[in-house]
């Protein structure tokens, strides 16, 4: 796979950066979140940078690049996925920056509501603007620094990439595209010595169901987010999947039993309706040998997070 270059162009931003030391012994290391103005963008930026990396933390607006750039080990950095010229100026500063990159983390995402038959198509044009060609923008341009790192490439996607809600068909089309994204990158990646994963997070307090809202005027029962938990625990698996020796392929994140049952109850139904009555169909007993084999290379369970 050819994997495109960055390109000489120069970004203002706003204010001056706080600096911190990495940890005695360490080379701090660099990495870019995209999205990183609000909700869960905001708290990996935050979770990262306490933790001793310098953050190159993306986002579209002055007052953000601003609140950003107050942050310890933070540089914020203009930055819309939608747009070639931002990312290749990104691209430009990080580089020159002289620390390299050892991560990325694509979170920047959005969200729609309502049927298909009453989705405009720029909306739905939007949706995957960011979601999906976002991410492989951003990959593409930033690979060439991750590859000199060997280093990480974290997307975050969503428990809606293996479910399908009623009324969330466009954004969980952009999220079931994140999944086939991280699993074609990290095979195209492997050979470079850069490991990639998915971060899957259930519902979490954020901004995507209010900025939802304001682009259709429609206001739905996910519009309002207040009600969940913040997102510490996506914030977390972040950083598990950006410094564990051997990172997950996939980071399910949920607050509740309830929303890993579905989630993993919907694989399992998408198993069977696979294997029904098709020419090479399986029985029980072959598929639990199956399921066996791969719980062997499965982790021990951990302990459920606190609520």
């Amino acid at each position: 796979m050819k994997l495109v270059g960055w390109i000489g162009l120069s970004l203002l931003l706003s204010g001056p950066m706080a600096l911190a030391d990495p940890p005695p012994g360490e080379t701090q290391k660099a990495v870019l979140v995209t999205g990183a103005s609000t909700g869960i963008g905001r708290k990996i930026t935050e979770r990262l940078a306490a933790d001793g990396y310098f953050v190159y933390a993306g986002a579209r607006k002055d007052k953000d690049l601003e609140d950003l750039n107050a942050l310890e080990n933070v540089q914020a950095i203009r930055l819309d996925v939608t747009k070639a010229d931002e990312i290749a100026a990104a691209v430009d500063t990080v580089a020159k920056a002289g620390r390299g990159l050892y991560g990325l983390v694509n979170n920047a995402g959005v969200a729609i509501t309502g049927s298909f038959m009453d989705t405009k198509e720029e909306d739905f044009d939007f949706v995957m603007d960011v979601n999906t060609y976002g991410p492989y923008r951003v990959t593409k341009a930033f690979a060439p620094l991750i590859i000199a790192e060997k280093g990480r490439i974290t997307t975050i996607g969503s428990i809606s990439g293996i479910l399908s809600a009623r009324d969330l068909g466009v954004y969980s089309m952009s999220k079931h595209a994140v999944e086939a994204f991280t699993d074609s990158l990290a095979l195209q990646m492997e050979p470079q010595g850069v490991q990639v994963s998915v971060v899957e997070p259930g519902n979490y307090n954020s901004e995507i169901g209010s900025s939802a809202a304001k682009r259709t005027g429609v206001v739905s029962r996910l519009t309002d987010r207040s009600q969940y938990k913040p997102p510490d625990e996506v914030a977390a698996a972040v950083k598990l999947a950006l410094s564990e020796p051997g990172p997950k392929r996939r980071y399910m994140v949920v607050p509740s039993q309830h929303e890993a049952e579905i989630t993993i109850r919907k694989a399992v139904q998408e198993l069977v309706q696979l294997n029904e009555g098709q020419a090479y169909t399986y029985d029980r007993e072959s598929l639990v040998k199956m399921l066996d084999e791969a719980l062997a290379t499965a982790r021990p369970a951990v302990p459920a997070a606190n609520p």
